[in-house]
């Protein structure tokens, strides 16, 4: 059983398979954590590419494509790898690889049996797994922004026995639901959640402010029973705070940036009336 993701970072755990096989790893670091995963001979590690940060000399890697991770053209053609890397021990001894967060973000252990075998993550949670893990992924509904029910914003599934390693963002809360028991979650908010949770989105006001985006818009009303992982910092909310820090003081202190807009206007308007002119001639 994995330890909780709350214990000291520097703890080092131990996850015991259903079939016994005991697997100790240790999470490194505060914020942009590292997971350290001990390997037995002939024992894996599937994880995201590029997430690779160290590991023993003998351990081997290899890019490949994951039948069992459902990901399709539609996650291709919207940016989403369709590969995994598997990390391998070859050697007659004990090794370890780091995986490490592409990110400022915390590393969550799930062990999947204690939760029924699946849980609902949030787009690009999965960092890595040991022993059987599925990875599915819905479809990218980028259109329509935020799709009412669990699985419109909560699009990657982990599903199977195995431990998997999930990411999130900022101070991680953990949310035991009673049966009936409400919660009101942000839903950028929202790492994780089983699939006994009922989900509900409101929306903060008009239908049209949800669609042009801003903070706090949607809510996510949660019925237990079941389990809820929420972070405080999302990283679209991080992202986000950096673009505003970056470009608002370059457009303040540029006033050509204003002209420059005011001309492309007014070139944009000259060729609408010239095209209209010549229609009509």
């Amino acid at each position: 059983m994995a330890a909780p993701f709350f214990s000291t970072p520097f703890q080092p755990y131990v996850y015991q398979s259903p079939q016994d096989a005991v697997i100790p790893f240790q999470i490194l670091g505060g914020e942009a954590q590292v997971v350290q995963i001990m390997l037995k001979p002939q024992e894996t590690v599937v994880a995201k590419p590029g997430s690779m940060c160290f590991m023993s000399g003998f351990v081997e890697m290899e890019n490949v494509f994951v039948p069992e991770n459902e990901v399709g053209m539609w996650q291709w053609l919207f940016g989403k790898s369709l590969s995994s890397i598997i990390l391998r021990n070859p050697g007659p001894t004990d090794g370890f690889v780091g995986i490490a967060a592409p990110s400022l973000a915390r590393i969550l252990p799930i062990d999947l049996a204690m939760f029924n075998g699946e849980i609902l993550c949030q787009p690009d949670a999965f960092l890595c797994s040991v022993n059987d893990v599925k990875v599915s992924n819905t479809v990218d509904q980028r259109a329509r922004n935020v799709v009412a029910g669990a699985e419109g914003f909560l699009r990657q599934k982990l599903s199977g026995q195995g431990l998997a390693f999930i990411l999130a963002g900022g101070s991680v809360v953990q949310k035991n639901l009673e049966v009936g028991e409400l919660l009101a979650v942000d839903v950028s908010c929202i790492v994780a959640l089983t699939t006994t949770v009922n989900v509900q989105v409101k929306y903060n006001g008009p239908m049209r402010r949800a669609v042009f985006g801003g903070d706090n818009l949607v809510t996510a009303i949660l019925t237990g029973p079941g389990i809820v992982f929420i972070q405080s910092l999302p990283f679209h909310r991080f992202s986000q705070r950096i673009a505003r820090a970056v470009t608002s003081p370059n457009m303040r202190e540029n006033p050509k940036f204003f002209i420059q807009i005011a001309i492309f206007f007014f070139l944009a308007y000259v060729v609408i009336v010239s095209s209209l002119i010549l229609t009509d001639v």
